[in-house]
């Protein structure tokens, strides 16, 4: 059986030690913002464009910063798929509102695992570690 990986790129935006996350219209679960790459694309190409779709700003794509990559269970997927997340932090103009796909914006701390995906779950733990969640 061939390992499958679902190649992701996610939005981290951290403020008061809680992290900003979305959640689909009919689903229960949140997830830091972001998405696949089309054709083409650059890894902050199609950040850029998954934000602006989602989240209704613009980030600037200059102050895009590598923040790590993380690997686990995709939520939703037969066991032994994996979601791969590249996580990147970046500053953006204009006023966060859900938009798309996306029902509800809430900023999640670290108390609040309970509430999110399962690689988003490693996300959560690595920020805390650091200290900033």
């Amino acid at each position: 059986m061939e390992k499958r990986v679902i190649d992701k790129l996610a939005f981290i935006l951290i403020r008061d030690k809680q992290i900003l996350t979305s959640r689909s219209t009919n689903k229960s679960v949140y997830y830091i913002p972001g998405g696949k790459r089309e054709t083409g694309e650059s890894d902050i190409e199609a950040l850029a464009r998954e934000v602006k779709e989602e989240l209704s700003v613009s980030i600037d794509k200059t102050s895009c910063s590598y923040l790590g990559t993380f690997e686990a269970q995709a939520d939703g997927h037969p066991d032994g798929v994996k979601v791969k997340m590249t996580c990147y932090e970046a500053d953006f103009k204009g006023e966060l509102a859900p938009n798309s796909e996306i029902e509800e914006l809430r900023w999640l701390g670290h108390s609040d695992t309970d509430k999110i995906a399962a690689v988003d779950k490693i996300i959560f733990a690595h920020l805390h570690e650091q200290g900033r969640l």
